[in-house]
């Protein structure tokens, strides 16, 4: 895509502006560091549109605090004062790590995930938010939490322009194939194959 332009221009009737200014479904994937951040780099372009967000975490610990939750949540405050950017809002949808899942039981997380995949179905119908960040998403449809068919189908027919980005490793193939940008995070080398743990500013 030399300079911006498209390779390919489809017969699908549209005008450029039209086609230009369809709503987008993306996917951060892969094993790879960086899958949240860009989908949060993208999130504050949109808040400087003047987007709603609407920010739903799956698994992290509602105990953990990311410093992206207290930005946005700062930025949402500086739209209610000021009307600058758009609102926001953040929501922790269950709880336990990703790789862990240690609060609660499997029942607790899943009840806890099916009840946030329905209160994302009730705002996509009333067409609430211009952008959806569902982070670490893939997670829930991956343990049979939530139907990979009923996200697909929920999503592909959504109303409005209402952007949705999820991240999380191992997107299923259902979703990869009805996402119109797919970006897939591969792991060159980081830190903690050298034994460094996480650290404030880079993890969190």
């Amino acid at each position: 895509m030399p300079q911006g332009q498209p390779t390919v221009v489809p017969e699908d009737g549209l005008s450029t502006r039209q086609r230009r200014n369809r709503p987008i479904l993306a996917v951060h994937t892969g094993d790879g560091k960086g899958k949240s951040t860009a989908a949060f780099g993208l999130a504050l372009r949109g808040w400087n549109q003047g987007w709603s967000l609407g920010i739903f975490q799956f698994v992290k610990s509602a105990k953990w605090r990311l410093g992206e939750q207290t930005a946005f949540e700062q930025l949402g405050e500086l739209h209610r004062t000021t009307g600058a950017g758009g609102p926001v809002d953040w929501q922790k949808m269950g709880s336990g790590w990703s790789w862990s899942k240690k609060a609660g039981t499997e029942d607790d997380h899943a009840a806890a995930a099916a009840e946030g995949w329905i209160e994302i179905k009730r705002r996509l119908a009333a067409e609430e938010h211009d952008l959806y960040l569902l982070d670490e998403f893939t997670y829930p449809i991956n343990w049979g939490w939530i139907d990979a068919d009923d996200v697909v189908e929920t999503l592909t027919h959504r109303p409005g322009h209402q952007h949705v980005v999820i991240t999380g490793r191992r997107a299923d193939e259902r979703l990869l194939e009805v996402a119109d940008l797919v970006t897939e995070m591969t792991k060159v080398k980081h830190p903690m194959d050298a034994g460094q743990k996480g650290q404030r500013g880079i993890e969190w």
